[in-house]
């Protein structure tokens, strides 16, 4: 998938999330999770810039997944010393980058999660990458789930929805 892809399916995984923290009466960590699914999803995609890194290749697993997570995890750990708070954002970094595999799952080209464990690719043949149509659709239907999160969370929450 492209960018407005990418995008759209963090917001597509974010959804659920920002809802149960919204329910949860915790709109700072809906929002700042949010933000950064959006901010690392693309994160898998930096290997087309690193020579000698295959695309679609180490960067389009779930260790990668971990490893970002861990990292994530282990920054918050060593900042703040809350556990709860390293968890959470381990938790965004394995969601952000799950998003990324996520969309590209849905293309021809597939991914290979478990490489090199298993060289085995999983592929669902929806679209092609560049497909204008699949890349805006992810991102309508990843906004609109969002938006019904937020009008759903502030509702159930107690927040007035509305004029």
């Amino acid at each position: 998938m492209y960018r407005t892809g990418h995008y759209g399916a963090a917001l597509l995984v974010w959804a659920p999330v920002g809802l149960a923290l919204l329910l949860l009466d915790r709109p700072d960590a809906a929002i700042a999770g949010g933000a950064v699914c959006l901010a690392l999803t693309r994160l898998p995609d930096y290997d087309l810039k690193v020579p000698f890194m295959t695309h679609r290749g180490i960067t389009h697993t779930v260790w990668f997944a971990l490893l970002v997570g861990g990292a994530l995890g282990g920054a918050a750990w060593v900042l703040t010393g809350q556990l709860p708070l390293a968890a959470f954002a381990g938790g965004v970094g394995v969601l952000s980058v799950g998003a990324h595999l996520f969309a590209d799952v849905i293309t021809p080209a597939g991914i290979a999660p478990l490489w090199p464990v298993s060289r085995r690719e999983y592929t669902l043949s929806l679209a092609t990458a560049d497909s204008a149509v699949a890349n805006a659709t992810l991102l309508a239907v990843g906004a609109f789930l969002t938006a019904v999160a937020v009008l759903l969370g502030g509702r159930f929450a107690g927040v007035p929805i509305g004029v």
